[in-house]
């Protein structure tokens, strides 16, 4: 009597042939594609719409010119209520005066007798911000940009426009600082220049959009 139990008994599986390797066995699919490497995408990195630059333009234009007009009509007060040379003012204490003078040179009175070439400088700066203005898509950038404007234009009007001559004026200064003496549009400018500062520091870029190192 036979011991094989009934039915016919299961075939043998083929042997590989040489040199073939036996694939490995994974829990995934054998068509399923290797799952790429994620990486974070940039923030912000939508583009800014129309609408929304066009505001911000016209904001750091309102916001410019606001700070023209303060700048003048401050130098315009200086002017008819201080008296050159004469004895400074208190303001805060003899931390912060009033004293009217008139700097032909920059900050710190540096480069005192190179009035045009100062002139220019800040002609060339003007221009590099109108054109950076058409890119904008931050609002800190708008506030900055239009600080700089507005104090570079605030300065530069009174090199045009006073004496001793066209893109030779001296610039009214009148709030001494015990170190220098300035006025509103230098308070601008180095309001702008902190500002951004603290937006390039955060990774901000001119159009809005956070630049994050790699590294990171």
């Amino acid at each position: 009597m036979s011991t094989t139990p009934a039915g016919s008994a299961p075939a043998p599986e083929p042997a590989p042939r040489d040199g073939a390797t036996e694939p490995p066995v994974t829990g995934a699919p054998a068509d399923a594609a290797p799952e790429s490497a994620s990486t974070e995408p940039e923030a912000d990195a939508a583009p800014v719409p129309a609408e929304r630059r066009r505001r911000l333009i016209t904001w750091t234009f309102v916001l410019a010119a606001l700070v023209l007009l303060v700048d003048q009509l401050t130098k315009w007060w200086a002017e008819s209520a201080l008296v050159l040379g004469g004895e400074p003012k208190p303001l805060v204490g003899e931390l912060l005066q009033l004293r009217l003078i008139y700097n032909p040179g920059a900050a710190l009175s540096i480069a005192t007798g190179m009035t045009w070439v100062l002139t220019i400088v800040v002609v060339v700066v003007v221009v590099v911000i109108l054109r950076a203005i058409r890119r904008i898509g931050s609002v800190g950038w708008a506030v900055a940009l239009g600080l700089l404007l507005g104090g570079a234009v605030g300065n530069l009007g009174d090199r045009f426009f006073r004496e001793p001559g066209f893109a030779r004026g001296y610039v009214v200064d009148f709030i001494d600082y015990g170190v220098f003496v300035g006025n509103v549009a230098d308070i601008a400018i180095v309001a702008a220049a902190a500002l951004i500062v603290i937006l390039s520091f955060r990774g901000i870029g001119l159009d809005g959009r956070r630049h994050v190192d790699e590294g990171r």
